[in-house]
């Protein structure tokens, strides 16, 4: 014989403190319409409202043991909860935004700078040119010492050659590069 309709929130939420589920869903039934429509109307979004009124619930379930019904209604609870989990999710909300906010502003330059570009492509093409215009071996050492970053010895090996001749050809080769980079400023 299934089991008659309890109308009374303190013997439903006595029973459901007592782990009747057939009593929660009885008050979840009776609650949920208008929690949901007070996270709504806090957060202004149906998706977020109804996450909202199911965490409101989930946390009514778990606070039922060592609850004691106040009025003869469960609604100012239910309520309360909504507004705390409401809350959240607007703080949530605002950590999320200002985290994305900032990791775009690290990634994007506030400005872009077109006649810097246009130098920097300049000054880029420049070297490139000076680069070209040495020798085989110089341009071996600038490309292992300059470009992949070996020590003089570990080029020195690479090529065959004694580390003071890398070095000093090395030497000459940022002197001729400097001389580049200050005639484009």
């Amino acid at each position: 014989m299934p089991q008659p309709e309890l109308r009374e929130d303190a013997e439903l939420v006595a029973r459901a403190a007592a782990g009747s589920e057939h009593a929660f869903r009885q008050l979840y039934r009776a609650y949920a319409r208008p929690v949901y429509w007070l996270a709504h109307g806090l957060l202004g979004d149906q998706g977020d409202a109804e996450d909202v009124m199911q965490e409101t619930f989930l946390v009514a379930w778990r606070k039922l043991p060592g609850f004691e019904l106040a009025g003869d209604s469960l609604l100012p609870w239910l309520a309360t909860i909504c507004r705390f989990q409401a809350a959240n999710r607007l703080r949530a909300r605002r950590r999320d935004r200002d985290h994305t906010a900032s990791a775009a502003d690290e990634t994007l330059p506030d400005t872009v700078d077109v006649e810097q570009q246009v130098i920097d492509g300049e000054l880029a093409e420049r070297i490139s040119r000076a680069v070209a215009g040495l020798g085989d071996l110089d341009r071996e050492i600038f490309r292992l010492c300059a470009a992949e970053g070996y020590a003089y010895q570990a080029a020195a090996d690479e090529l065959g050659i004694a580390h003071g001749v890398v070095r000093n050809r090395l030497s000459r080769i940022r002197t001729r590069l400097r001389t580049v980079v200050k005639e484009s400023t």
